[in-house]
C-alpha cells in the first residue's frame, strides 16, 4: 500500500544516471515484479511503510541514511555501482516526522490492521508520541481518526466518526446511525478506523461507548485501531473482555532510547554536556518524554535564530526551559 503523507518531504537525490534514487528503485521493483514488503525485509531499522513513503516522495526522515541503506540495496540486486550523495550540513531544523522505535510500531500496527482488517491496540504514557504518529498515518487514503475526550457521550462518538468518514450525521437512534457507518464500511472497503484517547470512554460505570466501537468492528470490513493511556489496556481486559479476545495486534510504547535522542538532533550542533541533558529529558523513566524533548527544542530553536547561533548549549536549554514555565 502506498503511503502517500501529504506534508512537505525532502526531494530525492540524483545519482549518476541522471535519474532518483526512488525511480531507480521503483523502475527495478517493477522490471523483477519485486514486492515493497520484499524489499523492506533485506532494509535494517525500515518499515514497508517507511520504504513505501520514501518511493512515493513522501518521506519526511533522515533522508541520507535510508537513500544509503536503498542505494546498497540496489546495488547488491543489480551489479552495478549506484553513487550517494555526502551527507549534507546540519540544517538546524527538526524532523518533519522522526521515526522511532515506538513510531515504526505504531505504524506497524495501523498498516496490519488496515490490511487484514484487524483489530489494533496502542499503549502509551502521555507524552510519548502516540498521537504524533498515529496522526501522521491518518494523512493516508481511507484512514478516519478520532480524538476522544471525557465528555463524549455515545452519540458524540458516532457524530465523530461520522464526520471523520466525510459523510453526513445521520438521524434517529444510535443503533441507526451506526448501521449507517457499517454500510458505509461495507461498500468502501479497505478502511481504517483510529480511535485515540480511547481510555476516556471506559470505566466500571459505563462501556456503552466502546461496545459501540466493538459492534462496528464485528460487522464491518474496517481496521479498528484503539490507543490510550496504559488504563486503556486494563479496562479492556476487565469490562470488556468480548473486545479483548477480538485483539489481533498490539503494542506498548517504550520512550525513546538516547541513540534516537542523537538522531532527532542529528540537524543541529549540539554540545557534549547539552546532549547529555537533553538525553535527560526525553529519557528518563519518572520525568522524560518524546513531547518534552520536542517543546524543548522548540524553544531552543526559537533563541538560537533569534541570537544567529547554531550551537546549543546547557545555558540555552535552561533558557529554553524558563520559556515553557512562563
Amino acid at each position: 500500500m502506498s503511503m502517500e503523507v501529504t506534508a512537505a518531504a525532502a526531494k530525492p537525490a540524483t545519482y549518476t544516471n541522471g535519474k532518483p534514487l526512488a525511480e531507480q528503485v521503483n523502475e527495478y521493483l517493477a522490471k523483477t515484479r519485486t514486492s515493497i514488503a520484499a524489499l523492506a525485509a533485506e532494509i535494517p531499522g525500515y518499515s514497508r511503510p517507511t520504504i513505501s513513503r520514501y518511493l512515493s516522495g513522501k518521506y519526511e526522515g533522515d533522508t541520507p541514511n535510508i537513500e544509503a541503506l536503498l542505494a546498497e540495496w540496489l546495488a547488491r540486486h543489480t551489479g552495478e555501482e549506484v553513487n550517494v550523495p555526502e551527507r549534507p550540513s546540519k540544517s538546524g531544523q527538526k524532523p518533519t516526522f522522526f521515526e522511532s522505535r515506538d513510531a515504526v510500531k505504531v505504524l506497524g500496527v495501523c498498516q496490519s490492521c488496515q490490511e487484514y482488517i484487524g483489530l489494533g491496540i496502542v499503549v502509551a504514557r502521555s507524552g510519548y508520541g502516540k498521537t504524533y504518529t498515529l496522526r501522521q498515518y491518518a494523512k493516508l487514503p481511507r484512514v478516519a481518526y478520532i480524538e476522544c475526550d471525557d465528555t463524549m457521550s455515545s452519540r458524540d462518538v458516532v457524530e465523530a466518526i461520522e464526520k471523520a468518514l466525510g459523510i453526513p450525521s445521520g438521524y434517529g437512534t444510535i443503533w441507526r446511525r451506526v448501521n449507517g457507518i457499517r454500510d458505509f464500511f461495507n461498500t468502501n472497503k479497505g478502511y481504517l478506523l483510529i480511535i485515540d484517547e480511547a481510555d476516556k470512554l471506559v470505566s466500571k460505570y459505563t462501556q456503552k461507548k466502546m461496545e459501540i466501537l466493538r459492534a462496528i468492528f464485528d460487522q464491518s470490513d474496517v481496521g479498528v485501531v484503539i490507543a490510550g493511556e496504559p488504563k486503556l489496556e486494563a479496562a479492556i481486559k476487565t469490562y470488556l473482555v468480548r473486545m479483548a479476545n477480538r485483539v489481533d495486534f498490539y503494542v506498548s510504547l517504550k520512550g525513546l532510547e538516547p541513540s534516537e535522542v542523537e538522531g532527532y538532533l542529528s540537524g543541529f550542533e549540539v554540545a557534549p554536556d547539552a546532549m547529555v541533558e537533553l538525553k535527560a529529558r526525553a529519557c528518563n523513566v519518572a520525568t522524560g518524554c518524546f513531547r518534552l524533548l520536542d517543546r524543548t527544542l522548540s524553544n531552543v530553536k526559537r533563541i538560537l535564530d533569534e541570537r544567529g547561533e547554531s550551537l546549543i548549549t546547557v545555558k540555552i536549554i535552561e533558557e529554553a526551559s524558563s520559556l515553557m514555565m512562563l
